[in-house]
């Protein structure tokens, strides 16, 4: 699996870039623990707080085909650095705003500029110029385990900080921790290993989303990639609010994330070896179609603090592994002088999916007492985008080479 990251350059670099999305992805996967214990103190209710993570997940989406481009014309480096040092200061912010607005501000664009800043689009981007060409599917894979893994780490962390110190001690160390990711930076992005150069031909930002958004099958990448959005947002922020209603103590909410975490570092890195095997689309209809059974069990199955557990494992193998065979169609389709920039607006129609997730979440809570509705519309977007990227239209995969 990983024979194409033998180099010492190419590991390095894939590690660094894991290591970054481990923290800036750790950190804003935990948000969901956060809310119950910030309606508590704050009485903003929880459709309040929602919206405001709602606003998060669209922004967060939003920034990425911006520092995507920044990170194409001008280097990674400074992305990375004002994405790191932006999600520290919306998490150290956040205890001292008492408002709507104020939370909206904090955690809404900071926190979330921030944290998609440092992300996929720029990491992905940034590694993908410095490898060659056979390592960068498995490369993407590693990078995506390394959020996952993240997620593995802080969820418990923060809850235990969260019972410990507060929410606002927590947020305060969240905001420490995440500058432990700057001196990965300098790995990643160091000039004595420049980076690779594959002749393609350089059209100019603005012309290669032109060009993008008149090929059909990217449109379609779009479509799956927006119910993965709505998927993802919806369990990442309620999930602890559907494990109250169930009458399970919060830490279920906080092991069942780091589960997900934990699982998603094995389906990241089984779907960055699947994409240099299989179609990448047939890749992403199995794994849609997956989500679609495994909430049916789980609406079917009593609400134990295992039947969480199990839903956890299952749906975590699938987690944000879409993005390795996400990433490897649009670099297939477009090459990867602009990967960072059109794989940012695929990033970007994820996250519209990402806000109408934990937006309406809040509003069936509140309105309706529980999440039924939601989970309904959940298996019938997974099945959708199932079938949205059967028609892409991807070249065969190639076999592989002897090595010389």
């Amino acid at each position: 699996m990983f024979r194409t990251l033998r180099r010492p350059d190419a590991f390095a670099v894939t590690l660094a870039a894991a290591g970054i999305l481990a923290i800036t992805m750790g950190i804003r996967q935990s948000q969901g623990l956060f809310i119950s214990p910030m309606n508590t103190s704050t009485g903003l209710g929880i459709a309040t707080i929602s919206f405001a993570l709602a606003i998060g997940q669209f922004t967060w989406g939003a920034i990425q085909p911006i520092a995507g481009a920044a990170a194409d014309r001008y280097g990674p480096r400074a992305v990375l650095i004002a994405g790191v040092l932006a999600l520290s200061l919306g998490s150290a912010v956040t205890p001292f705003i008492e408002s709507s607005f104020g939370l909206t501000v904090s955690l809404g664009l900071l926190f979330a500029m921030g944290s998609g800043a440092a992300s996929f689009s720029v990491l992905i981007g940034a590694a993908a110029q410095r490898l060659p060409l056979e390592s960068r599917g498995t490369a993407s894979g590693v990078i995506n385990a390394g959020g996952s893994f993240g997620q593995f780490v802080f969820a418990p962390v923060l809850q235990k900080l969260i019972q410990l110190t507060g929410w606002m001690g927590a947020m305060w160390a969240m905001a420490a921790m995440t500058l432990l990711a700057l001196p990965l930076i300098n790995k990643l992005t160091g000039t004595q290993q420049p980076p690779v150069q594959h002749h393609e031909e350089d059209t100019g930002a603005l012309r290669a989303i032109r060009n993008a958004f008149k090929d059909r099958s990217y449109i379609l990448l779009h479509a799956g990639f927006f119910t993965c959005g709505f998927h993802i947002a919806f369990l990442v922020t309620h999930l602890p609010g559907e494990v109250d209603l169930c009458g399970l103590p919060p830490s279920v909410a906080s092991w069942s994330l780091a589960i997900i975490g934990l699982a998603n570092i094995f389906g990241s890195l089984y779907a960055g070896s699947c994409v240099s095997r299989y179609r990448s689309k047939y890749v992403l209809a199995g794994m849609y179609g997956s989500r679609v059974l495994l909430i049916a069990l789980y609406l079917l199955l009593p609400k134990t603090e295992w039947t969480f557990y199990a839903f956890a494992a299952g749906l975590g193998f699938t987690w944000l592994a879409t993005v390795p065979p996400t990433a490897t169609i649009v670099g297939k389709l477009f090459g990867v002088r602009y990967l960072a920039t059109l794989f940012g607006m695929t990033l970007l129609s994820h996250q519209i999916g990402g806000f109408l997730g934990a937006w309406l979440g809040g509003l069936s809570l509140t309105m309706l007492g529980d999440y039924s509705w939601m989970w309904y519309a959940d298996m019938a977007l997974a099945a959708f985008a199932a079938l949205v990227n059967l028609p892409i239209k991807e070249a065969p995969i190639k076999p592989a080479t002897a090595a010389a």
